[in-house]
């Protein structure tokens, strides 16, 4: 019969975790960072648009 190698799944385990707190780390990096001014966020834009647009129709 064949034996478990619990040692071998439990650093699987904590390599799999260490890789997902470190992907999670950079996502918040990039929140906290702000944008270049060449990459300006376009949901403010669209949302003036449709706010001119339903302003000239009254």
């Amino acid at each position: 019969m064949a034996k478990n190698y619990y040692s071998f799944d439990k650093r699987k385990k904590e390599l799999a975790k260490k890789k997902k707190k470190e992907e999670k780390r950079l996502r918040k990096l990039e929140r906290k960072a702000p944008l270049p001014d060449g990459e300006a966020n376009d949901t403010p834009d669209e949302e003036n648009d449709v706010t001119t647009t339903e302003q000239s129709s009254f």
